[in-house]
């Protein structure tokens, strides 16, 4: 293509030197017309004064400078002027200037890396999750070294658990050879600064693939309460630094907190997933351990999507019950309940951008349709914008790395 424009140019060149010697202007229109054409772009200086632009158009086009209400004025030097002291362009006008005055910044401090786990001695890929794998152990010790070279800090373990072992008392949370207790105990042994964080819910560890205990189609609050705080502290003594209950029973946050504190564990903190919807955005995840409930659906315990209010009802209650920080689940599409209980609480404000938004780009990324990089960045960033001071993304690292190429941190 390039051969082929400085071949017409040539021509162009060639016929206007030939037949119009006399008439430069139009050569000069002829050429700029061609350089427009062909993505040069025209470089030529822009009369401020904006005079004659429009006499020879052929008819007669509107003079926004004229007449006895101009909607534009004139400078002290005839240019076009709107008269306007305030001008928020000029704190954009070049990247220097919008770093000195940005008012959000995300670092990989911010994150917490989800890791899905399994006992196999390989990786297994999850397909409505690209780029995402249930880690073997030797794996899942690499990913948490490369992210934690790259300044992610904390990690959240959800594991895939042997059908074999599921039941509805869910005994196999709180097993201290389970696998999430035996992860923990090896990412400590080799990283001991890693921030270590897991979920405390029934789900993967139950055969009837809910949060918590049921009887007749009824999820038990109470008893649910009760392994809950059996698998927060057998978790807590294999050395977990941030317990995450996500399972959005009543009362949890009291009874763990007082378990936990009972066995001397008051450095552990509870990370609470305060308002949890009962969100389609879920799917790939449960895809991930294999957790679908077995019956119905998880509304009697989880948000209603329509409900903001709710929220700082549940946020009000785990902050007086204990918590340490609040989760938002998912997170894009409830911006507004992240800002509401930044709004409310003084505690650090956490939000999962959760399997189904990361499903959602990855698809658009596959299509072409997005830039991967640039939409996760700007996402991100929303997040943090929108009162967030934690973010749990599957783009942890992936992100990371891209803020360290751009010398972002």
């Amino acid at each position: 293509m390039k051969i082929l424009s400085a071949s017409i140019f040539a021509l162009l060149v060639a016929s206007s030197n030939a037949f119009a010697p006399t008439a430069p202007s139009s050569f000069s229109l002829a050429t700029k017309s061609f350089t427009n054409l062909f993505g040069a772009g025209n470089t030529d200086p822009v009369d401020p004064t904006m005079n004659g632009i429009d006499d020879n158009l052929g008819y007669e086009a509107f003079d926004p400078t004229s007449g006895d209400s101009p909607a534009v004025s004139r400078n002290n030097h005839g240019g076009v002027w709107v008269k306007q002291r305030a001008r928020p362009r000029r704190n954009r006008k070049s990247a220097g200037v919008r770093a000195m005055v940005r008012e959000n910044i995300v670092t990989p401090a911010n994150f917490i890396y989800p890791l899905f786990i399994h006992d196999e001695d390989h990786n297994t890929e999850i397909t409505s999750m690209p780029g995402c794998f249930r880690h073997c152990a030797e794996s899942m010790l690499k990913e948490v070294g490369e992210a934690l070279d790259l300044g992610v800090k904390a990690f959240v373990l959800f594991p895939k658990v042997d059908d074999k072992l599921k039941t509805n008392l869910a005994c196999e949370a709180y097993n201290p050879e389970g696998i999430v207790h035996r992860s923990i105990r090896m990412i400590k042994a080799k990283y001991p600064d890693a921030i270590v964080c897991t979920d405390v819910a029934l789900d993967p560890y139950s055969d009837q693939g809910h949060d918590g205990v049921v009887e007749n189609g009824v999820i038990l609050n109470d008893i649910t309460v009760n392994q809950l705080c059996k698998q927060a502290v057998s978790q807590a003594r294999a050395g977990a630094d941030i317990v995450a209950p996500s399972d959005m029973q009543d009362g949890r946050v009291k009874a763990i907190r007082d378990a936990l504190d009972s066995e001397g564990f008051t450095n552990v903190s509870i990370l609470s997933y305060t308002a949890k919807y009962a969100s389609a955005y879920y799917g790939p995840f449960r895809d991930a351990l294999d957790s679908h409930p077995g019956f119905g659906d998880k509304k009697t315990y989880q948000q209603d999507p329509a409900n903001g209010r709710e929220a700082l009802i549940e946020a009000a209650l785990d902050a007086q019950e204990g918590a340490d920080m609040l989760m938002v689940k998912p997170g894009m599409p409830y911006l507004d309940i992240i800002r509401r209980l930044k709004d409310a609480s003084d505690l650090p404000i956490a939000a999962y951008h959760v399997s189904g938004e990361y499903a959602m780009l990855k698809a658009a990324v596959e299509k072409g349709w997005l830039n991967e990089k640039d939409v996760v960045l700007e996402t991100l960033t929303c997040f943090k914008r929108a009162g967030a001071d934690i973010i749990l993304t599957y783009y942890a690292k992936q992100a990371a790395q891209w803020m360290k190429e751009d010398g972002l941190y």
